[in-house]
């Protein structure tokens, strides 16, 4: 039987269908389709999951550690205990940072590395436990699954075991990071030392399990090719199929300040409009995209709520170092007026939400 060319118009009858888009739709959208009429795509179907919605947060990011042994390739932000520039936070700092007022803000975000004397359940459990019992309206959004692999592993337990500890301990979510390209020959090339990809979909699958949402990403523009872009969110897609646990995916592009990935240079404001469409249209399993003003810049992140996404993230209480020691010369906290304002031009309605993306008043 002779298989029906890719076209935009087959990729539209799916669509309006609601059948999910093949791998060869996916490719054909990054490499064949117009770039526009992928855009004009993305925004319909955001506009039917969304409507004029554009959420943000108010959230305090954290990262409490430095220190890290995995080896990534693409990574400005770890360092050996030994370096000059590198840090530890002590509980009692986490926990300043973490309760410090204004505490008014909805989500805690944390994110740290491989170290081994803090990147522990026997670290991790009692820390969120008092973080949870001083600021308990605070939803907490606390490590990738890379992490979550790393802490079992040194416990000797298995992911169900450890992360129902930190879920009773307080722990609302994971984080999406870790994700990287969810392909071996990709992950051989920029992190190696770090959890396999069917090691990272295994933790985020028993996490929702175990009724723990998650978000996930994407890390593009270094050594991956189109396809294996496609194959991360075929992968993301089959996960979410299987769980419904995802909340929000999260495109991230590579920068290359200070690493050895450093070659291959920045990604275009095409490529990065052009993936969250394709990610918009791919995911269609999964409520929200973001658009993440930080990685972006905010103008950027303005034209991602017109090509798919319908979130900006919005960190405000922020101590965000991993972006910025990639080079981003982008504001890593900005106030909620100037947020509303600039969703309000991009002509969408600002929604202030939760982690699990409860809508809160006022907005």
């Amino acid at each position: 039987m002779t298989q029906t060319p890719t076209t935009l118009e087959t990729i539209a009858d799916k669509l309006r269908a609601s059948e999910p888009l093949s791998r060869a739709d996916g490719v054909f959208l990054y490499t064949q389709a117009p770039f526009h009429e992928v855009g004009k795509l993305a925004h319909a179907m955001r506009t039917r999951k969304n409507g004029k919605r554009a959420y943000y947060v108010v959230k305090r990011y954290l990262n409490t550690t430095n220190i890290c042994y995995a080896g990534c390739s693409f990574c400005s932000f770890a360092a050996h205990e030994k370096e000059e520039r590198a840090y530890r936070m002590t509980l009692d700092q986490i926990l300043e940072k973490a309760c410090a007022e204004p505490n008014d803000y909805d989500e805690l975000h944390i994110v740290g590395g491989h170290d081994p004397k803090q990147t522990s359940l026997d670290f991790w459990v009692p820390a969120i436990a008092e973080m949870h019992a001083r600021i308990p309206h605070v939803q907490l959004a606390l490590f990738t699954a890379a992490e979550i692999d790393y802490m079992c592993k040194r416990a000797r337990c298995s992911y169900s075991e450890g992360l129902r500890q930190l879920r009773d301990a307080g722990l609302t979510s994971l984080n999406g990071g870790g994700a990287e390209i969810l392909v071996k020959r990709v992950r051989d090339i920029v992190c190696p030392r770090k959890a396999s990809a069917q090691e990272w979909l295994e933790v985020h699958r028993v996490a929702h399990g175990l009724g723990i949402q998650t978000n996930c990403t994407m890390l593009y523009g270094h050594v991956e090719t189109i396809e294996e872009r496609v194959e991360h969110l075929a992968l993301l897609r089959e996960l979410q199929a299987e769980t419904g646990g995802f909340k929000c995916f999260v495109p991230l592009a590579f920068h290359p300040e200070g690493n050895d990935l450093e070659r291959y240079g920045w990604t275009g404001g095409i490529d990065d409009l052009r993936t969250i469409a394709v990610s918009r249209l791919m995911l269609d399993n999964i409520d929200h995209i973001k658009a993440y003003w930080i990685s972006y810049g905010i103008k950027m992140a303005q034209l991602g709520l017109h090509f798919g996404a319908d979130d900006i993230d919005g960190t405000v209480h922020n101590e965000q170092h991993i972006y910025r020691d990639a080079g981003s010369t982008t504001d890593q906290s900005t106030p909620i007026l100037e947020l509303k304002r600039s969703i309000e031009e991009a002509g969408f309605e600002p929604t202030r939400r939760n982690l699990l993306y409860r809508v809160l008043e006022p907005a």
